[in-house]
């Protein structure tokens, strides 16, 4: 009889665990859905105004990276409170006006709005493939993660040392890196709430956030150099 309640409770204990994991995964899409919003807001006021293209490209490096850090700080010592969502929106709001500068560049080319769909579509395109194949992989991928961190502190130097080096062909290749490995980074993140690893839904869009960033940046870029048509 004893044996019996014991199996009872594991069971009921396994029962609340997937669906917390469940409800963690699902206010991660909503709150990411959500955060989609104040990015584009951000992009439509960088564009508007011109703020962001008044910049120096070291200028520009050196508010994104202020701003970015300092905010992603803020977002995890309050993802546990009422101020983390309302904080969580400001950095994406601040990273919408930071890609304005890209934005109004493409939107100069003559296909500018098409390629912009385009990148968005190729973003969307690539979340939908990860967060189906996170559904699908069973094997434990905790260990992907410190790879890919290192990965991408790699790629970061190399793009502050291409300020100054000014060299396309590294450019192209760090973008392509970086589509690879904020992929991976993708299907690592869901797959840590997944398997209950990651139990904040902010900190787990966060994440996200900023790796669907990061490819539709460089995804952009990349059409915007091989895609571009002028007048």
């Amino acid at each position: 009889m004893t044996d019996r309640i014991t199996t009872l409770d594991n069971r009921f204990g396994y029962a609340a665990s997937s669906e917390q994991r469940n409800k963690v995964l699902r206010n991660t899409y909503w709150l990411l859905s959500l955060s989609m919003v104040p990015t584009i807001l951000g992009a439509w006021l960088g564009v508007a105004t011109g703020i962001t293209a008044a910049l120096t490209p070291g200028i520009s490096m050196i508010v994104f990276m202020v701003g970015a850090f300092g905010l992603m700080f803020a977002v995890e010592k309050f993802k546990n409170s009422a101020a983390g969502v309302p904080l969580l929106l400001g950095f994406t709001f601040f990273m919408g006006l930071m890609l304005s500068r890209l934005i109004g560049s493409v939107l100069g080319l003559s296909n500018g709005a098409s390629l912009i769909m385009l990148a968005f579509a190729g973003t969307g395109g690539v979340f939908f493939g990860m967060a189906t194949l996170s559904t699908v992989i069973k094997r434990d991928l905790s260990s992907m993660g410190k790879f890919l961190f290192i990965g991408m502190i790699m790629v970061l130097i190399a793009a502050v040392a291409n300020i100054f080096l000014q060299s396309s062909a590294l450019m192209i290749t760090l973008s392509v890196l970086v589509i690879g490995i904020s992929s991976a980074f993708i299907l690592y993140d869901l797959k840590r709430v997944q398997n209950g690893e990651e139990t904040n839904y902010i900190s787990a869009t966060l994440g996200v956030y900023i790796s669907l960033y990061n490819i539709f940046s460089n995804l952009l870029a990349l059409l915007g150099i091989f895609g571009g048509e002028r007048d």
